[in-house]
């Protein structure tokens, strides 16, 4: 009787089309070893990245390269575009959203210029995790996404 009070969980929802992997495969142990908390990352075939959750826009970047958003039920997400592009100073990362603002599901976030990351060896690969997660769990559906598939329940 009292499951029927028990939340479900909140659900996350592809930022890209692409191939979705699990952290371990990521070419940065930062992500890869799970230093940034829990969660997967998307391998672009386009360009564009789109909302994940219902939430607010908590912090750009200054260089462009990671966006961070608290959802409609306080869970933080961290996305970071690509692998080491902290270093491009914001070069081929064009934010569509500013801080505080709302966002839903399949709103864009950034447009990525993947002929640029590559010209510059950078990878391309867009990582969502839950820096913040204590005491939940995660479950994540790895293969080909498209914006707005589930990918990942955090209970």
């Amino acid at each position: 009787m009292f499951k029927l009070f028990k939340k479900k969980g909140i659900n996350i929802f592809s930022p890209l089309n692409g191939e979705v992997i699990e952290l371990a495969k990521v070419n940065d142990p930062v992500f890869s070893q799970k230093m940034m908390g829990e969660g997967f990352a998307v391998i672009p075939s386009d360009s564009t990245v789109y909302s994940p959750t219902v939430g607010i826009i908590k912090s750009i970047f200054p260089t462009k390269h990671a966006i961070s958003i608290s959802s409609d039920d306080g869970t933080e997400i961290l996305l970071h575009i690509g692998i080491d592009t902290v270093s491009l100073e914001g070069k081929g990362l064009y934010p569509k959203v500013f801080e505080g603002q709302s966002v839903a599901i399949g709103d864009p976030l950034l447009v990525i210029d993947l002929q640029y990351l590559k010209e510059q060896g950078k990878e391309d690969t867009v990582i969502v995790v839950f820096p913040e997660l204590k005491g939940k769990q995660v479950s994540i559906s790895n293969g080909f996404k498209e914006v707005g598939d589930k990918v990942a329940t955090i209970k």
